[in-house]
């Protein structure tokens, strides 16, 4: 669990201030992919950012884990903002992205022997990040022969292996099954018991209700509204 005080700036895990990204340099024929987004993630919430497919969603979890340059506004790291101030927060997290994409021969154990080779950590957190997604029996066997709900679940044992205090997911429940679902729910749920923050980017709303504390919902680039899940789903999805 992180070790923060009741008051200051490490409260927020993240922050973000009027962020924005536009892609082209010549105003007539450039994308606003996000638009001044702002909003607040306090530690040890399960925060979903919820929303339809092309609204911002991923190019805003890039800019925050350093894929992509914002063009203007800011944010800030568990208080951290700067070059420098960035980098250090960034060790800080965890983040799944994209489709699973490990060696297909190898198996889960295997590769997630290289992951934690790469990212400097123990052999035995292997064993613990294993039994966390409910992987042990079938460490030995070809990531290959996995099924997409397994292969995700691998994908965040590899992300729990320097054991951040931030995860961020961006839609992890993308093309699984309810039974995938289910799972990678779970974990979740674990993991937020454990004082996990979790950055959650969905576009099922159900899957927001039943896992997120705190929600924002943003569409064609812009925040709607965010806040408790209780307060801003109707609100927003109306």
């Amino acid at each position: 669990m992180a070790n923060t005080g009741p008051h200051g700036p490490e409260m927020h895990a993240i922050q973000t201030f009027d962020l924005t990204k536009r892609y082209g340099s010549r105003p007539a024929k450039s994308v606003l992919a996000v638009d001044r987004v702002s909003f607040t993630v306090e530690q040890g919430q399960v925060f979903g950012f919820l929303g339809p497919n092309g609204s911002g969603k991923t190019t805003t979890i890039g800019m925050l884990v350093g894929t992509i340059k914002p063009t203007d506004g800011s944010f800030k790291l568990f208080g951290a903002s700067g070059p420098k101030g960035l980098m250090a927060a960034r060790a800080r997290i965890g983040a799944t992205l994209e489709t699973p994409n490990f060696y297909p021969y190898m198996s889960g154990r295997d590769n997630l022997r290289v992951a934690a080779a790469v990212k400097g950590v123990g052999q035995p957190r292997i064993g613990e990040c294993l039994d966390l997604v409910g992987l042990s029996n079938r460490a030995k066997h070809r990531f290959k022969t996995y099924s997409l709900g397994m292969k995700q679940r691998l994908a965040l044992a590899a992300t729990m292996l320097n054991d951040p205090e931030l995860i961020v997911l961006d839609e992890p429940a993308n093309g699984l099954d309810p039974q995938g679902i289910r799972e990678i729910r779970e974990i979740i749920c674990i993991l937020a018991d454990r004082g996990k923050t979790i950055f959650l980017s969905s576009h099922l709303l159900a899957e927001v209700e039943r896992t997120c504390s705190h929600v924002a919902i943003i569409r064609e680039g812009r925040i709607v509204t965010w806040g408790a899940v209780a307060d801003v789903v109707g609100e927003g999805s109306a």
